[in-house]
C-alpha cells in the first residue's frame, strides 16, 4: 500500500481587525507559532492587551470560523487558511481611543528655547553658514537682484506704451505686438512689458490674477521681462504674409 504525506504552507495570510480600532492591516504569520506568541504580536499591531483580548477567525465570507484559544495551541492546530481574518477583542478599551490625535499631549517648543538647541536645523545651518546664515553668500545674492532690477528699469524706461514691438523669448517663436503696460505688477516681482500680441497667442486678456493692467481680447494679452522686447517699426505678420500671397 502506497504511504501519502500531506504538505501544507508553513504560513498563512490573515487580515487583522479590532474591536479597538477601524483600520485593518494584512499580516503573515507562521503556523508554527502559539496563540500566546500571536497575541503578543497582536497587541503591537491593534493595541489591545495581549492578556485581555479575545482572537476569532471568520472566512472570506464573514461567516465565523472558530476561536483561538489556548495560547499555548500553535495556530497551525485551528482550521484557518488565506485570507481569512482574525478580529481582536478586548473590552478593556473602547472603540477609537488610539485614533484620536486631539487626546495626544503635543510637543511644543518656543522659538527662544529652539535657538538654544545645538541640535536643530537653524543650529547646522548656523554652524556651516549655509542658506540665510551665510551672510556674505546673501548679501552678494541681493547684490545680484538690485543690479538686476536696476537693469530691467532701464531697458523698460527705454520702452514706450502703444509703440510697436517684437518679443523674443527663448524656446519660443518670435511674436509681434504692441506694448500696452511698463512697471510692476502684483503676480510678481521686478519689471514686466504687458503685450498686446497681433494673434491669440497669449495667456490672458491684459488681467493677472483679478488685476487688470491693459485690456484686451482673451489670449491676445502676455507679460514679459523688458529684455525680450524690442521696440520698432514692426509691421504685422499676418499683413506680411497677405502680401506675399
Amino acid at each position: 500500500m502506497a504511504n501519502f504525506e500531506v504538505i501544507t504552507q508553513s504560513t498563512v495570510n490573515v487580515v487583522i481587525t479590532s474591536s479597538i480600532s477601524s483600520f485593518a492591516v494584512e499580516k503573515r504569520y507562521p503556523k508554527n507559532i502559539s496563540i500566546g506568541e500571536l497575541k503578543g504580536k497582536l497587541e503591537l499591531v491593534t493595541g489591545a492587551s495581549a492578556r485581555s483580548m479575545i482572537l476569532e477567525v471568520y472566512d472570506r465570507e464573514k461567516e465565523f470560523v472558530c476561536a483561538l484559544t489556548n495560547d499555548n495551541t500553535l495556530l497551525g492546530s485551528f482550521p484557518i487558511d488565506d485570507g481569512m481574518r482574525i478580529h481582536v477583542n478586548d473590552s478593556q478599551l473602547k472603540k477609537g481611543e488610539f485614533e484620536d490625535v486631539s487626546k495626544v499631549a503635543k510637543f511644543e517648543l518656543s522659538q527662544e528655547d529652539y535657538s538654544k538647541r545645538s541640535d536643530s536645523v537653524k543650529a547646522f545651518l548656523e554652524r556651516n553658514r549655509l542658506g540665510k546664515y551665510n551672510e556674505e553668500e546673501v548679501k552678494k545674492k541681493a547684490e545680484e537682484q538690485e543690479a538686476k532690477e536696476t537693469e530691467e528699469e532701464k531697458i523698460a524706461n527705454s520702452l514706450q506704451v502703444n509703440q510697436r514691438c517684437e518679443v523674443t523669448v527663448p524656446g519660443q517663436a518670435c511674436r509681434r505686438g504692441a506694448i500696452k503696460f511698463i512697471g510692476k505688477t502684483n503676480f510678481k516681482s521686478g519689471w514686466w512689458i504687458g503685450i498686446h500680441y497681433d494673434e491669440p497667442v497669449g495667456k490672458n486678456d491684459g488681467s493677472v490674477e483679478g488685476t487688470r493692467y491693459f485690456t484686451c481680447p482673451m489670449r491676445y494679452g502676455a507679460f514679459v521681462k523688458p529684455a525680450h522686447v524690442n521696440m520698432g517699426d514692426f509691421p504685422e505678420l499676418f499683413d506680411e504674409e497677405m502680401d506675399e500671397m
